[in-house]
């Protein structure tokens, strides 16, 4: 196994094209983000979203209605939703670790993996771990079976995440990805803990602001290639240009799908905001609009809360806007919830 930085020329024309594409779609990105009323509208919708696709990746199947149903009633006691809930923990204590911090260090990385699988299980000490394909239980890695080995080069690694400037972020991105999964050093979870570090390394380098860029439903999408390039790799690390396209052209392809729903949740927020005032001009507040668009489902409870209502107020309201349409409500358990339909659409859609 090698350490970095390779010695590797990544100025070739397919690569430089790809990044021109790659950080201008990126820029476009943020600029949507930013004429976005609440970031957090976004944030949580994309980071529940990557959470279930990357889960999905380890076999951790659920769908959208069944996780949203089962958070807003607190049901987390059912495997699917724990883990998938930890995920998107993690993703929020990286984000929170990054901001205070101003770099990304391997005890945050094992902090975030401690997150992620809900206990502190810390660096393998054990040996006998490889990697495998899992959709043909191919072996395509042996990673480094020392602890002190397996240290040594997390320690490089967090030297070239933090001070390495010779490449574009993007294509040092892929670099960073492919080496935390060579080096593999949790038991389990590596896979998900490495996704996480893709696009904490974005937001390090600026490259986005918030977390929002997942690649997940793409190396989902493209498991066989995905795989059979880190084996080439790991043959030979010359290889690592072809593996560094594949990563690029996910950034591209994630990108315009991001975009994609920004713009359409901007565009229903703004339609939404006109027709709730036209409709329903006695209880119209902008805030309404938000709550609906962030929460994607909601209830009495968790309505009344943000808006600072009565339950009785909140209650008439609710009614009113099912009334409009501008939501659905069915029962769940003992519970009513309401779903915002037209969002809901999107969210399935882009998906």
């Amino acid at each position: 196994m090698w350490k970095l930085p390779y010695e590797i020329d990544f100025n070739n024309t397919e690569i430089t094209k790809k990044l021109i594409e790659a950080n201008y779609s990126l820029g476009e990105l943020n600029g949507l983000i930013q004429i976005l009323p609440n970031s957090d509208i976004i944030l949580s919708i994309m980071t529940l979203r990557e959470s279930k696709d990357s889960s999905a990746i380890e076999n951790v199947i659920t769908t959208y209605d069944k996780l949203y149903k089962e958070i807003l009633n607190n049901n987390h006691g059912k495997t699917s939703t724990k883990e998938v809930l930890n995920y998107k923990e993690a993703i929020y204590s990286g984000a929170k670790l990054l901001k205070n911090n101003g770099f990304l260090s391997s005890n945050m990385i094992i902090d975030i993996h401690s997150k992620l699988m809900n206990q502190v299980a810390g660096i393998r000490k054990l040996p006998r771990t490889v990697i495998k394909n899992d959709t043909t239980n191919e072996i395509v890695h042996t990673p480094p079976q020392k602890y002190n080995e397996i240290i040594d080069y997390l320690n490089n690694l967090e030297d070239y995440i933090n001070n390495n400037e010779d490449n574009d972020p993007l294509i040092n991105m892929a670099l960073i990805h492919y080496q935390f999964e060579s080096i593999h050093p949790f038991y389990d979870g590596n896979g998900r803990t490495g996704r996480i570090l893709n696009i904490l390394y974005l937001m390090l380098k600026n490259k986005i602001y918030i977390p929002i860029l997942y690649l997940s439903k793409f190396i989902n999408e493209s498991r066989d290639k995905y795989y059979g390039l880190l084996s080439l790799c790991n043959q030979d690390i010359n290889n690592i240009n072809d593996f560094v396209i594949y990563m690029l052209d996910g950034i591209i392809e994630t990108t315009k799908l991001t975009k994609n729903m920004a713009v359409k949740i901007i565009e229903l927020i703004e339609t939404s905001d006109i027709l709730l005032k036209e409709k329903l001009p006695n209880i119209y507040k902008h805030e309404i609009v938000l709550h609906l668009f962030k929460n994607l489902y909601t209830k009495n409870e968790v309505f009344r809360n943000d808006l600072k209502i009565s339950r009785n107020t909140a209650t008439k309201y609710l009614k009113f806007l099912e009334e409009e349409g501008f939501v659905i409500s069915e029962k769940v358990g003992n519970e009513v919830i309401y779903k915002n339909a037209q969002l809901f659409n999107i969210v399935e859609e882009n998906h």
